[in-house]
C-alpha cells in the first residue's frame, strides 16, 4: 500500500508556494506516495482524513491559521505520528503568532541580512547521516536565513554568519511524529537546484510515517 502525503501551499505569493508545491508533489509520486495537493487550510480541519495521511508538507509563509485548522494537525503529528517536512518560509516563517507550530518545527525564522542574492555556502554538519551521507559542501546564492532554533534539534547541515554557525537542516521529533526542516528554497529555482532537490527528497523520505 502506497503511503499518503498531503502538501498544502498557500500564504506569501513572493516564496512561489504554487510551483515550490508541485517540485515537492512530483518528488513524492517518484517515489510511490498518494499525494494530495491543496490551496486551502480547512483540509487540515478533518481529522479523520489527517490520521490516514503519512506525511504533511507545508508550503505556506506567514498568514494566519485557525484553531480548528492547526490542532487536528498538531494532533496527527504528535498523537498519530504524521510526518512532517518543508523548506524556507513554507515551513520556518509560517503562522508567526502560533508559537506551538514553531515548537513543532523547531526553529523560526528572524532576519536574511543582505535580502536575496547573498552567496554562502552551505556545510554538510552531520556526513554519517542518510540525510547528508555522500553530499558535497556547495554554495548557494539566495537568501541566507537567521533563524531562532530549538536547541534540541539535531543538526545535519550549517552556514555562516561571521563567527556564528547557523543551522540550515535539522530534525527533530514532536510526540509520534518525525519532523524535517530545510532553510534554503526562496523561490523555486532554489528548490530545484540538484543539492536542494536531493536534500528534499531524502527529508521528505525520512519524515514520513513508516
Amino acid at each position: 500500500m502506497s503511503r499518503e502525503a498531503l502538501i498544502i501551499w498557500g500564504g506569501w505569493d513572493g516564496h512561489q508556494p504554487e510551483e515550490v508545491a508541485g517540485i515537492f508533489e512530483g518528488l513524492l509520486r517518484e517515489s510511490g506516495f498518494k499525494v494530495e495537493l491543496s490551496d486551502t487550510l480547512d483540509s487540515l480541519k478533518d481529522r479523520e482524513r489527517l490520521a490516514k495521511v503519512d506525511l504533511f508538507v507545508p508550503v505556506w509563509t506567514m498568514g494566519t491559521i485557525e484553531k480548528d485548522q492547526l490542532e487536528p494537525l498538531l494532533f496527527a503529528v504528535n498523537e498519530g505520528g504524521t510526518g512532517i517536512a518543508g523548506c524556507h518560509g513554507g515551513m520556518g516563517d509560517a503562522f508567526r503568532n502560533e508559537t506551538e507550530f514553531q515548537y513543532m518545527v523547531g526553529g523560526q525564522w528572524v532576519a536574511h541580512p543582505g535580502n536575496d542574492g547573498v552567496t554562502y555556502t552551505v556545510r554538510m554538519k552531520d556526513r554519517q547521516s542518510p540525510l547528508t551521507e555522500g553530499m558535497e559542501d556547495f554554495v548557494v546564492v539566495s537568501e541566507q536565513y537567521y533563524m531562532h532554533v530549538d536547541p534540541a534539534v539535531k543538526v545535519h547541515a550549517v552556514t555562516d554568519f561571521g563567527d556564528v554557525e547557523m543551522p540550515i537542516i535539522w530534525t527533530k521529533t514532536y510526540g509520534a511524529g518525525k519532523v524535517y526542516y530545510n532553510s534554503l528554497g526562496h523561490q523555486a529555482d532554489i528548490v530545484r537546484m540538484p543539492q536542494t532537490l536531493e536534500l528534499m527528497r531524502r527529508g521528505l523520505l525520512w519524515a514520513a510515517r513508516a
